[in-house]
């Protein structure tokens, strides 16, 4: 029971995460996510590589992974096909921006938009 639920959960985010994807842009394959391969159903922009063999080629490569270089000062790194080569997944830090460095405002500020990093729920 619990194998079929975790099949169930693991095909509804995936279905999710095309969702959210443009309509020529939702894809099979795979990304570094981390220090692993993470594979499934996503956006091309993310999801770079169409293997598992050929993710795990571009990690073991640590010239061809921007993320082995440690751009994000906090948080997780992502490699993107998109310029610069990598994301930083800021949630749950108490920091934002390209690399994590801001830190979140502790009050919201007067004309400033919060940023959805520094967003508890």
């Amino acid at each position: 029971m619990r194998v079929i639920t975790t099949l169930l959960i693991a095909c509804l985010v995936a279905v999710q995460l095309a969702w959210s994807c443009d309509p020529d842009q939702a894809h099979n394959g795979c990304k570094i996510y981390g220090a692993s391969c993470t594979c499934g159903f996503g956006c091309r922009t993310e999801f770079i590589y169409r293997t598992r063999r050929a993710c795990l080629n571009a990690l073991r490569e640590r010239s061809s992974n921007v993320c082995s270089r440690l751009p994000c000062l906090r948080g997780i790194c992502i490699q993107t096909m998109q310029d610069p080569g990598f994301s930083c997944k800021c949630e749950n830090t108490g920091f934002y921006g390209q690399r994590c460095e801001k830190a979140c405002p502790t009050v919201p500020m007067r004309g400033m938009v919060f940023p959805h990093e520094c967003i508890v729920i």
